[in-house]
């Protein structure tokens, strides 16, 4: 695969997408429902977050509505978003956790960890329903709404020579009513009528945190610059 060689600033989905960005100097993984959102409420209270690999056994789901006021270490489990931290791990690359919260901040932080920056939005995955008919296996990625937007967001505050696919992505942050399209789209939806706006609301919170997590031996911490 190409993978955008070439270019500063780099867009590609999911776990293949990590691999096809290997050898970029930073990777940020968005998972805007719901995991990089959770990650950015407990990081910005001071904590700490161990990601850990989701099981279809286990039913347990992310809430950031019940992290407002987490601290400490918190180990979150997400089918998507943590195991993404885990992959782009191995890769080499300082791994950065980005939201619509603090994409700014995250931006900031890994235009100064290196040149080249990899934006990996999650996605979601086809026939995972949590929230209404039980665990099940993981199926095939579905691009979202929410991700996509985040991952503009990221790339829409950063500099340097970007690939059509990245900016494709900061020009559809910077000319969308954001919250709306969250909110409407097929995931902001699903959590809406599950019970959830709150986390909705929380995730389509716009540069209202100046946390950065950093992935540091496993662990999520605050990477931002003193």
């Amino acid at each position: 695969m190409f993978a955008q060689e070439g270019y500063r600033l780099r867009l590609e989905w999911g776990p293949e997408g990590v691999e096809a960005l290997r050898g970029c100097d930073v990777l940020v993984v968005v998972d805007v429902l719901s995991f990089t959102t959770s990650v950015d409420l407990v990081v910005g209270n001071g904590g700490q977050v161990r990601p850990s690999r989701w099981q279809p056994s286990s039913g347990k789901t992310l809430r950031p509505a019940s992290l407002v006021g987490a601290a400490g270490l918190v180990e979150l489990p997400s089918p998507n978003g943590s195991n993404l931290c885990s992959l782009a791990a191995k890769t080499g690359a300082h791994v950065l956790a980005a939201c619509l919260r603090n994409a700014s901040a995250v931006a900031e932080r890994a235009q100064e960890l290196g040149k080249t920056i990899g934006v990996v939005p999650g996605g979601e995955r086809w026939g995972l329903d949590i929230l209404k008919s039980g665990p099940r296996e993981f199926g095939p990625l579905r691009p979202c709404v929410e991700d996509f937007l985040g991952a503009g967001a990221v790339l829409a505050a950063l500099d340097g020579e970007a690939s059509p696919e990245a900016r494709l992505a900061a020009t559809a942050f910077l000319n969308t009513d954001v919250a709306t399209a969250v909110s409407e789209c097929g995931s902001g939806r699903e959590l809406i009528e599950n019970g959830h706006a709150a986390d909705v609301a929380l995730a389509v919170e716009i540069g209202v945190s100046r946390a950065v997590p950093v992935l540091v031996d496993g662990v999520l911490i605050n990477g931002v610059l003193r």
